[in-house]
């Protein structure tokens, strides 16, 4: 499985970006694809996830209202839409799937 992240960069608070996250070499048809992120000294901490092939979604207390994660209809590409972002969401942002990571993408918001 390959995974790569793209959309990451720096917005002022209040603003918005939008990840995405190509998958390819895999060929399940159920399974869940989930972003995670990680600041310097912390643990890598679960942001949101969605399945396949029903769309549910799922998002942490600190970005629920704020973020939107979505995939396209192949399910091959995952978003996640970041409003009304806060310093705290600054971060390296992974793509996950199953047992296999992106290599990450960071997203820098200043106050």
């Amino acid at each position: 499985i390959r995974l790569v992240e793209s959309g990451g960069g720096s917005a002022q608070a209040g603003g918005s970006l939008n990840l995405s996250c190509a998958a390819s070499g895999f060929h399940y048809t159920t399974y869940f694809m989930r972003w995670f992120r990680q600041t310097p000294g912390k643990e890598r901490e679960f942001v949101a996830s969605i399945a396949w092939p029903l769309g549910d979604t799922e998002y942490s207390d600190a970005v629920a209202g704020r973020f939107t994660i979505s995939r396209d209809n192949p399910g091959s590409t995952m978003y996640l839409q970041m409003n009304n972002l806060k310093p705290e969401d600054t971060g390296l942002y992974y793509c996950n799937l199953l047992d296999s990571w992106g290599q990450g993408t960071q997203v820098t918001v200043s106050s």
